[in-house]
């Protein structure tokens, strides 16, 4: 401050009164001191910000996953680019952390409210049983659920979501129409709210169509766990003939195992992956894959956070539908 108002030639106090844009300087002065700051290299100090009340100019995001799994999966990466790419705009920062579960989450969370580390948080994966939304509400951080559903949900919580639900309808009508009578759904996470959509409107579809060889078997997203579940679903007495993969790495690891037992895709076995990204154009057989604009969803969420932090009213905000691009995976069911 110092610095400034001798460049400036003004005093220390119409550098506070310009720089944190309260009344007492003329507009004049507020644009010189600000010019000189900008010459400076200034930049407001988020720590002293936050011990004099005005915000830490930051926002959190926790993932409980598997930090094994993270690193390949395409959705995250593009949902964070997204996310950040907004907050750049507004100079905010992003709090990232990984974690085991909710419950160490949640203790994040309360470390963050203690510590005045965030002004709010995004909140990813909801679950059935979420202890989140009430810990939120009781520490008073504004959130933007991502990913959360139509329905449900507490007052004063944001949602950005997709349709799954949609999503899964769409597949299925797609692979019925090839003759496909057997369909299995390799999930990722149980209790997650968007894996009991997409398990519950399979089986919906399934009985709406009188299909009997339908089901879903949930796995941690992982490549080890799908490869294992498609060779226990493969080697049963009724394999099905297509697959449905929760994201885009678990299908080609599918695929692999698949291939190992003997299983030409798509002449034996369709599949199709649930994130569509380069790894499905970059495999052979090229992967079939529901596909979406996750870079665009993170843009979304972290404009519906900056406008709570702004003071605006909670929403729920709906993305597009994540639409089938057919590939060299899927085609008629065998003896279709």
């Amino acid at each position: 401050m110092k610095d400034i108002a001798l460049r400036a030639g003004v005093s220390e106090s119409a550098v506070s009164f310009a720089l944190n844009d309260r009344p007492g300087v003329s507009e004049v002065t507020r644009d010189r001191v600000r010019r000189v700051a900008e010459q400076l290299g200034w930049r407001p100090s988020t720590a002293a910000r936050a011990l004099s009340g005005e915000g830490a100019a930051t926002v959190g995001l926790v993932l409980a996953r598997p930090a094994a799994t993270l690193g390949v999966d395409s959705f995250f990466l593009q949902l964070v680019s997204g996310i950040q790419e907004v907050l750049a705009e507004r100079h905010l920062g992003l709090l990232f952390q990984v974690v085991e579960d909710v419950e160490a989450e949640c203790e994040v969370y309360r470390d963050w409210w203690a510590e005045h580390r965030v002004d709010g948080v995004m909140v990813v994966d909801p679950r059935l049983d979420d202890p989140r939304p009430v810990l939120l509400d009781e520490l008073d951080l504004p959130v933007v659920v991502i990913g959360g559903g139509p329905d449900g949900g507490r007052p004063g919580l944001s949602t950005v979501w997709a349709d799954d639900s949609r999503a899964m309808a769409s597949v299925v009508e797609r692979l019925h129409t090839w003759g496909h009578r057997a369909i299995v759904h390799i999930a990722g996470l149980a209790g997650l709210a968007h894996t009991d959509r997409r398990i519950r409107t399979l089986r919906a579809e399934a009985e709406r169509r009188g299909l009997t060889g339908v089901r879903s078997v949930t796995t941690d997203y992982s490549e080890a766990q799908s490869a294992a579940a498609t060779r226990r679903v493969l080697a049963s007495p009724a394999p099905p003939t297509a697959l449905v993969y929760d994201n885009d790495v678990m299908a080609v690891a599918g695929v692999a195992a698949a291939a190992a037992l003997g299983f030409s895709v798509p002449a034996d076995l369709s599949v199709v992956a649930w994130e569509d990204s380069a790894l499905c154009r970059m495999v052979h057989p090229l992967l079939s894959a529901l596909s979406r604009d996750s870079v665009s969803f993170g843009r979304t969420a972290a404009r519906e956070l900056l406008a709570l932090l702004d003071g605006g009213p909670a929403r729920r905000v709906p993305v597009p539908v994540p639409h089938l691009i057919e590939r060299e995976s899927t085609g008629p069911a065998p003896g279709a």
